[in-house]
C-alpha cells in the first residue's frame, strides 16, 4: 500500500533525548473521497502558511537551546526535537503522529529505530481537535503529551488520557472571565459566533447557560461552517451573504467569538468579501469584538490585503505570558539559509516578506527576490511579533517542564539504579519558576495553574497594531479579586467616540421605573413602567421598586428618598399659637371669674349652691384650660406620663363638682319640704363625699394605667407618607378609654339629674345652667371620639385640645356667665329677697 501524498515540511534537530512537536503552520483541505481513485490529500496553496505561527516553532527551538546551554539541567545530555505539521487536518495529523512514533523517514507502525527510540514527549496541538488526534496515538505508548490548546479534548482527560497535559488554565476560567467582563460593562444583549463542530457546540452551550444565570441574553448564536473539504469551501462562500447579515445587526453591539482558526478564517473571508463589494455599510457599524484566547490576529496570510481596523477596540483573552528578553535577541539572529533542517523557514520568509527565493529551475522572473537580509522587526505585527505570544509562551513552558521532569528522572536513576521510563510520574510533580519568574506546575487536572490576560487591540491603517494588557483573570488571587480590569486603559472603536459601548436589548429603565417583561421576548427585553405609589427605584434597570426607609419618603420622581418632617403640634406654628392663646385666654377669664366670686363671696348668689364647690369648680376649670398646654410641643417622657393623667383627674374633679352641685340643688329643694328627712344630707359632708369618691375612682384607674402600660414617646412612621408623627403612645388604649368612659359616665349622671331638676322653682334652680353645661360637655366629647379616631398626628392632638377647651368653656360659660352677669351688671338682683322669692 502506497503512502498518501507526502508533505515536505518538517524540522529536525539531533539530540540524545528527543522531543516531538505537532505544529500548525499550514492550512489543508481535501477532496471528498469517492473511491473512484486512490485517496490522497491535496494541498491548497491559497490557504497557505500563517507566518505568525512560525513563532511557535522558534519558541520550541529557543527553549531547547536554553535547556542545552544550562549545566544545571540534564548535564551531559542534549535535547533534540522533531517537528511535523498538522495542516489542521485529521488525516495529516494522524499520519504525521505515526511518523513520530515510527522509524526514520518511513511510517511503519509499532516499529521504532534510529534516534526516535529516545522520543520522550510530544508537544501539541494548537486546538483541541488536533490535540485529541495526537493523544489517541501517543497515549497508546504512554508518551506524555503537553498541549497548548485552550479547550481540552472532548474526552475525559483524567480517565481516558492520563498522559495528557496542558500548559494553559482550565477553559472554565475563560467562560468565567467572559461573564465577568459582560457584567462589569453591563452588557446584556450579545451575539455568539462559533464553528459548527464539537468545540463550537460545547462553547455555545456552556457559555449560554452561564450568561443566562448571570442575567445576560444572547441575541443569536451563529455557527460558521468548518472548512475541511473543497465542497465545504464553496458552501462557506455562499453562506457569507446569508449568515453575515445576522451579526452585522446594528442592535447587537457586542459579539463574542470562539476564535479558533476555522471561525476566524470565515470571519476574515466575510469582511474581505464585503470590503471589495458595494455593500460596505454592513461593516462600517462599530462593534465590540470579544475574542477567546485562540485569537492571534494572523490565522490567514490574506491579512496583507485585509483592513484590520474593523477589529480595532477588540478585547481578547490571552494565555498569560511574560516577556522573555533573550527571545527577541534570538529572533534577530534568524537567517533563512542557516537552518538546513528547517523546512518551514523559507516558506515563512516568502510569505512574511512577500518575496521568492531565486530558483534557476523556474523560468518565470520576479522582481521580489528574497535576499535573506530582510529584518523580522520590520514586519507588521499582523505578520509576525518580536515578543513571545501566549501560545509560544505555553510551548516554552512545556519544553522546560519536560526538561525539569527528565532531569528529576535521571537524578532518581543515578541514585536508585536503573528503572523504567516513568516520565509521567515526574511530570505530574514538577514545580519550578521559569526564567521570567512565573511558577510552572500542573494541578489535579494536569493543567497549568496560570491565568488569562485581557488584551485590548488597537489597529492602524498600515496593518500594524498595539496590544495593551487591560485586565487579568487570576484563579490564584484572593476571593473576589480573580477578575481585574482597567477600564480607563481601553481604547474603544472610533464609532463609540471613546464612550463605553452599550449592549442592551432596549434602552435602560431610568430611576423611578422598573422592568416589565415583554411577552415572547428574552428576559433582557422589557418595558419600563413607573414605580407604584409609595415606592422608588434609585438605579437603572431595577426589577422591582422598593419602599424608602421608615424615616424617609419618595420624592416626586420616585427615584430617591427625602427625610420625613417631624409631625407634632408645636407652639411656634399657627395652630399651636391659636390653641395656646385660647387656653391662656380662658384660663385668664377663669381667674377673673374666680376673683369676682372671691370678692363677692358674701353676696347671696355666691353663697347659694355651696360656695366651696363653686371655688373648686373654677379652680378645676382653670387647670383644665392649662392642662391642654401639656399636649403641645415635642412629646417627652414627663409630658406623656402627665398629659392624659392630668386631663383625666382634673376633668373628673370638675365633673364631680358639677355632679355635687346638681345633687345639692335637688337635695336643697327636697329638704325645704315639711317633714323631709333630706335635711341631714344637705351640707359639706355629702358634697365632699361625692367629690372625693368620684375623683378617687379616677385616680385609681390612672394608677393602674401607670403601673401596667404607661404612655411613652413614640414615632409613627407609617400613618403619614411624608411625615414622622412624634406622639405619645397611649401604652394601653383600653385604660385610656376607661378614663374617658368613667368621665362620660359622671357627665351623663350629672346631666340626667340636672335635666330632671330643671323645672324646680327658680329661687333654688341652678339645675338649668348645669343641664345646658352638661349638654354642651357631652356633645363635645361625643363628637370627640369619631374625630379623634379619624385623624393622625398633630390633627389628633388638636382635636383633643379643642375638646378640652370647648367642654371646659361650656361649663364655664353655662354655669358662671349668668352669675357674673348679675354680680357685675345687675347687682340689684344679687339680694336675698331675689334669691328666695317665689315664682
Amino acid at each position: 500500500m502506497t503512502e498518501p501524498f507526502q508533505f515536505p515540511y518538517k524540522y529536525y534537530q539531533a539530540g540524545f533525548l528527543t522531543l516531538a512537536m505537532i505544529a500548525t503552520q499550514f492550512g489543508c483541505v481535501s477532496d471528498v473521497i469517492t473511491f473512484s481513485e486512490h485517496p490522497k490529500t491535496k494541498f491548497a496553496d491559497e490557504i497557505g502558511m500563517a507566518p505568525k505561527k512560525y513563532q511557535h516553532v522558534l519558541a520550541l527551538e529557543f527553549a531547547v537551546k536554553e535547556v542545552n546551554e544550562n549545566p544545571m539541567i540534564l548535564p551531559n545530555v542534549t535535547l533534540g526535537f522533531y517537528i511535523y505539521d498538522s495542516f489542521t487536518n485529521a488525516r495529516m495529523t494522524l499520519q504525521n503522529t505515526l511518523k513520530l512514533l515510527s522509524s526514520w523517514k518511513q511510517m511503519v507502525p509499532n516499529f521504532n529505530c534510529d534516534m526516535q527510540n529516545n522520543l520522550m514527549a510530544v508537544i501539541g496541538g494548537h486546538d483541541s481537535e488536533i490535540s485529541l488526534y495526537v493523544a489517541t496515538l501517543s497515549s497508546i505508548y504512554k508518551i506524555p503529551q503537553i498541549a497548548y490548546c485552550i479547550f481540552a479534548p472532548v474526552r475525559s482527560v483524567k480517565t481516558q488520557l492520563p498522559s495528557f497535559y496542558r500548559t494553559v488554565p482550565n477553559e472554565e476560567l475563560q467562560y468565567t472571565g467572559i461573564v465577568h467582563l459582560f457584567l462589569h460593562f453591563h452588557w446584556t444583549w450579545v451575539g455568539i459566533i462559533a464553528a459548527d463542530d464539537d468545540d463550537g457546540e460545547k462553547f455555545v452551550q456552556v457559555l449560554r447557560k452561564m450568561l443566562y444565570r448571570n442575567g445576560v441574553c444572547t441575541a443569536f448564536s451563529e455557527k460558521t461552517p468548518v472548512l475541511s473539504h473543497t465542497s465545504e469551501m464553496l458552501q462557506a462562500f455562499e453562506s457569507i451573504q446569508t449568515k453575515g447579515r445576522l451579526f452585522t445587526n446594528s442592535k447587537v453591539k457586542v459579539l463574542i467569538v470562539n476564535a479558533e482558526p476555522q471561525t476566524t478564517a470565515w470571519l476574515i473571508w466575510y469582511f474581505y468579501f464585503h470590503s471589495v463589494s458595494e455593500d460596505t455599510a454592513l461593516i462600517s457599524i462599530g462593534k465590540v469584538w470579544v475574542m477567546t484566547a485562540q485569537w492571534d490576529f494572523s490565522s490567514q496570510s490574506m491579512h496583507r490585503d485585509f483592513d484590520v481596523q474593523i477589529f480595532t477596540g477588540a478585547l481578547s483573552f490571552a494565555i498569560h505570558s511574560k516577556e522573555v528578553p533573550e527571545f527577541t535577541n534570538f529572533l534577530q539572529l534568524l537567517h533563512p539559509n542557516s537552518k538546513k533542517e528547517d523546512d518551514f523557514v523559507k516558506v515563512f520568509w516568502e510569505k512574511a516578506f512577500n518575496c521568492l527565493f531565486f530558483d534557476p529551475r523556474e523560468l518565470r522572473e520576479t522582481s521580489d527576490i528574497c535576499t535573506g537580509q530582510e529584518k523580522l522587526e520590520n514586519l507588521p505585527g499582523l505578520m509576525f511579533e518580536m515578543s513571545m505570544t501566549g501560545q509560544s509562551y505555553s510551548i516554552y513552558n512545556a519544553v522546560h517542564a519536560i526538561a525539569q521532569a527528565l532531569n528529576k528522572m535521571h537524578m532518581f536513576r543515578s541514585k536508585h539504579g536503573k528503572m523504567e521510563n516513568r516520565l509521567n510520574t515526574f511530570l505530574r510533580s514538577i514545580s519550578f519558576n521559569n526564567s521570567v519568574g512565573d511558577m510552572v506546575s500542573f494541578d489535579e487536572n494536569s493543567e497549568l495553574g496560570t491565568g488569562l490576560d485581557i488584551i485590548n487591540w488597537m489597529t492602524f491603517p498600515n496593518r500594524s497594531f498595539l496590544k495593551v494588557k487591560v485586565g487579568r483573570m487570576d484563579p490564584q488571587a484572593l476571593a473576589g479579586q480573580e477578575f481585574t480590569i482597567n477600564e480607563e486603559a481601553i481604547a474603544w472603536h472610533t464609532m463609540f467616540n471613546q464612550v463605553l459601548p452599550i449592549a442592551v436589548c432596549n434602552d435602560n429603565c431610568h430611576p423611578g421605573y422598573r422592568k416589565k417583561k415583554k411577552e415572547g421576548e428574552p428576559f433582557c427585553c422589557y418595558d419600563c413602567t413607573p414605580c407604584p405609589d409609595g415606592k422608588i427605584s434609585d438605579q437603572k434597570d431595577t426589577d422591582n421598586c422598593f419602599k424608602c426607609p421608615e424615616h424617609q419618603f419618595p420624592n416626586w420622581n420616585q427615584d430617591g428618598c427625602l427625610p420625613k418632617i417631624l409631625n407634632f403640634l408645636s407652639f411656634g406654628e399657627s395652630l399651636g399659637i391659636t390653641l395656646a392663646f385660647l387656653a391662656l385666654t380662658f384660663s385668664l377669664l377663669t381667674v377673673l371669674m374666680l376673683g369676682v366670686f372671691i370678692k363677692n363671696k358674701d353676696t347671696p348668689i355666691v353663697k347659694a349652691n355651696n360656695q366651696n364647690l363653686t371655688y373648686s369648680l373654677l379652680i378645676a376649670l382653670l387647670f383644665c384650660f392649662l392642662c391642654s398646654l401639656l399636649f403641645m410641643g415635642h412629646p417627652q417622657i414627663l409630658t406623656c406620663y402627665s398629659r392624659q393623667i392630668a386631663f383625666g383627674i382634673i376633668f373628673t374633679v370638675a365633673v364631680s363638682c358639677v355632679l355635687a352641685k346638681t345633687f345639692t340643688v335637688v337635695l336643697a329643694f327636697k329638704a325645704t319640704k315639711p317633714g323631709s328627712r333630706m335635711k341631714k344630707w344637705v351640707g359639706k359632708r355629702l358634697t365632699n363625699s361625692i367629690l372625693l369618691g368620684s375623683s378617687l375612682i379616677q385616680v385609681a384607674i390612672c394608677v393602674v394605667w401607670l403601673c401596667t402600660a404607661p404612655p411613652f414617646p413614640d414615632l409613627d412612621v407609617h400613618s403619614l407618607a411624608e411625615e414622622v408623627i412624634v406622639e405619645c403612645n397611649e401604652g394601653s388604649v383600653t385604660m385610656f378609654y376607661c378614663i374617658l368612659g368613667y368621665l362620660g359616665f359622671l357627665a351623663l349622671v350629672s346631666f340626667t339629674v340636672a335635666f330632671l331638676a330643671r323645672k324646680l322653682p327658680d329661687s333654688f334652680n341652678e339645675a338649668k345652667f348645669i343641664t345646658f353645661s352638661m349638654l354642651v360637655f357631652c356633645s363635645v366629647w361625643l363628637s370627640f371620639v369619631p374625630a379623634y379616631l379619624s385623624t393622625k398626628g398633630k390633627s389628633m392632638v388638636a382635636v383633643e385640645i379643642f375638646s378640652i377647651l370647648a367642654s371646659s368653656a361650656g361649663l364655664l360659660s353655662c354655669i358662671f356667665f349668668p352669675k357674673c352677669y348679675i354680680i357685675i351688671l345687675k347687682p340689684e338682683l344679687n339680694s336675698r329677697d331675689q334669691i328666695i322669692k317665689k315664682p
